[in-house]
């Protein structure tokens, strides 16, 4: 058998090689076969694979930064539609955009960096361990497999059809074209099938805080979700995906014409695994929602918690997160001076979606920021940010040291997300009862001290309709922030439809008509008692006395459009509201494939969709 050494562990992709060797000895020193009949030495180059999150062009300032807005729920909160950032997050993406055409490489050909780590893992895995007679090593093929999984899974939600690479670079395969996603889906679908036995449930070992059975579980069920729902694909279909893949073909949006990936194929056994993660106890929601959140924004959350699955595993020093994500600070003590996060946040209507009584609103939906004296102040009615990410909770020495890291390691997937997927599938599959059951675990929570007011809202949902415009909007609720909302309305067919009614429900906000006829227009705002958060009056319904007298601060045209003194419109003013997207989303869904890795492809890649033409 042909040997190699690990320096096949290079990302070369279209015409680019770039040799990274893993953190092992020297190159020359290892043959193929002993470092994977060697646990300790296959652990690390499975690590290998985990380490293109870490650079600095993939998900640390880029894919993570970027992907999963703007939505009916969360925008971005700057509107320069000229700009090369704006326009990733309006739907006006060009394969030319000068902000993730970075060099040597961009996230794209990172993404397929991991790729080739994982194909070498899995190859010399196969090849060398003693998969039928070692646990271990069966369990790192089941890491490498599942990792393998993401990333394509990651591929797909971004660009749509990409090349499919599922065996280590040889010199006739350094040029492939895009493939349908079909042949990814199913293939990525088969290898999580594989990788579940060999993975332990989370909790059950110190090894499960990086890939456990759950999350390849939950990662199955969500990418056959996705196979099996709507999306652009190129061409007009006629019973094949494949035929006009990698053409320049435009597309339509429409469900998969692959048999395989029906529904009626995929969802029985998505739903298996989900009970499966459900009936093993080794999950649970964490009581309390603010406790989890905190957790989640210091740095040692690589630990199993028992909600969340899987994070990126960043270092205490890597990653952009809270830096883009967390409430506004502009120069506070938090983070030592420099201005930082709130690039992104919740759309100004969606805190008035909320029950009141809804703990999770108040922790998704933050309308104010910090200044440099450390005082939280009104951000005003067009800037809110995701309250789910603060700077004063990463803590004191641990806490944020003004760089562009912060070391926050984002979720990945969480318990939550397990039991509203199974909510979803036992839903179309018929079973209402098992969908009300799961959702309610989450609605309890959420509604914690009015238990009853959760049970009341489940018991009404009479039929297969209801159930799933309550999972339509729950899903909302829960994963505000983390960037889901995107894919579920893709693979629901409701990405425009949502964002058009945002766009209409933005105005009557605005124009305080329709539900928000109650409001004044004003509000009454005064800084908490722990100095930590600003109070507002004139949000809620009744809500409509005079609070100056009490110290309250009044702003009497808080919510509507204004002039300022040089005549620019401020607040919600039409152009911010028609910006919630440049082009149709429905046909700029998927990014482009980017110019720097056209032109590396010597041909073989081409762009489909509208971007063919660009």
């Amino acid at each position: 058998m042909k040997k190699s050494t690990i320096i096949l562990s290079v990302a070369l992709l279209f015409g680019t090689v770039s040799c990274n060797v893993l953190d092992t000895p020297a190159a020359s020193s290892f043959e193929e076969e002993s470092i994977y009949s060697s646990y300790a030495l296959a652990e690390r180059a499975v690590w290998g694979i985990s380490e293109v999150f870490a650079e600095n062009n993939s998900y640390v300032n880029r894919f993570l930064c970027w992907y999963g807005f703007n939505t009916d729920i969360e925008w971005y909160t700057d509107y320069k539609p000229t700009n090369n950032k704006d326009r990733i997050a309006l739907y006006d993406l060009l394969p030319t955009n000068t902000e993730l055409n970075t060099s040597p490489e961009n996230m794209y050909s990172l993404l397929y960096r991991g790729i080739e780590r994982a194909n070498l893992v899995i190859y010399g895995l196969h090849q060398h361990a003693d998969l039928e007679g070692n646990a271990d090593m069966r369990y790192l093929l089941g890491q490498a497999l599942t990792l393998r999984s993401f990333i394509y899974y990651e591929l797909t939600k971004a660009w749509g059809d990409v090349p499919a690479r599922f065996e280590p670079i040889a010199p006739n395969t350094i040029y492939i074209p895009k493939s349908s996603r079909n042949v990814i889906y199913k293939r990525i679908l088969a290898d999580l099938e594989e990788a579940i036995p060999y993975l332990p449930y989370p909790g059950s070992s110190s090894r499960t805080d990086a890939v456990n059975k759950v999350f390849a579980e939950g990662l199955y069920a969500r990418i056959a979700l996705a196979a099996s729902g709507y999306a652009l694909r190129p061409g007009t279909g006629g019973g094949d995906d494949a035929k006009d893949v990698n053409t320049g073909a435009l597309g339509t949006v429409r469900l998969s014409s692959d048999p395989d990936l029906a529904a009626s194929v995929l969802y029985p056994k998505a739903l298996s695994y989900l009970e499966d993660a459900i009936r093993s106890g080794s999950c649970k929601l964490d009581p309390s929602l603010e406790a989890y959140w905190k957790r989640q924004n210091a740095k040692d959350n690589l630990v199993f918690d028992g909600e969340t699955l899987y994070v990126i595993p960043f270092g205490d020093q890597r990653g952009r997160w809270n830096y883009t994500y967390a409430i506004r600070s502009d120069g506070s003590s938090y983070t030592k001076g420099e201005s930082r996060g709130g690039q992104v946040g919740p759309l100004p209507n969606f805190y008035f979606k909320f029950d009141a009584n809804d703990v999770r609103r108040d922790l998704t939906c933050v309308n104010w920021k910090y200044n440099s004296s450390d005082t939280p102040v009104s951000a005003g009615i067009a800037k809110w940010y995701f309250g789910k990410y603060r700077f004063d909770w990463m803590g004191g020495g641990q806490g944020y040291d003004g760089t562009i890291n912060d070391g926050v390691k984002p979720v990945v997937m969480r318990y939550a997300d397990i039991l509203l997927m199974a909510a979803e599938i036992a839903n179309e599959l018929g079973s209402l009862s098992d969908a009300k059951t799961y959702l309610l675990a989450v609605r309890k929570r959420a509604f914690t001290g009015h238990e009853d007011e959760a049970q009341a809202y489940v018991d009404a949902i009479s039929d297969k309709e209801a159930m799933f415009k309550a999972i339509v909007d729950e899903r909302a609720f829960e994963f505000c922030g983390e960037f889901l909302r995107k894919g579920d309305l893709i693979r629901w067919n409701l990405l425009k439809t949502k964002m058009d009614e945002a766009k209409e429900d933005l105005r009557k906000l605005r124009d305080l008509e329709g539900p928000y006829a109650y409001l004044s227009g004003g509000v009454y705002t005064r800084v908490a008692p722990d100095r930590k958060s600003l109070l507002f009056y004139g949000f809620n319904p009744g809500e409509d006395q005079d609070m100056g007298p009490l110290g309250w601060k009044h702003d009497k045209t808080y919510i509507t459009k204004v002039v300022d003194g040089e005549g620019k419109e401020t607040g919600l003013y039409d152009a911010r509201i028609e910006g919630l997207y440049t082009n149709n989303p429905e046909e700029y869904m998927f990014w482009p494939i980017l110019d720097q890795t056209l032109s590396n492809s010597q041909g073989y890649v081409k762009n489909d969709y509208a971007y063919a033409s660009k």
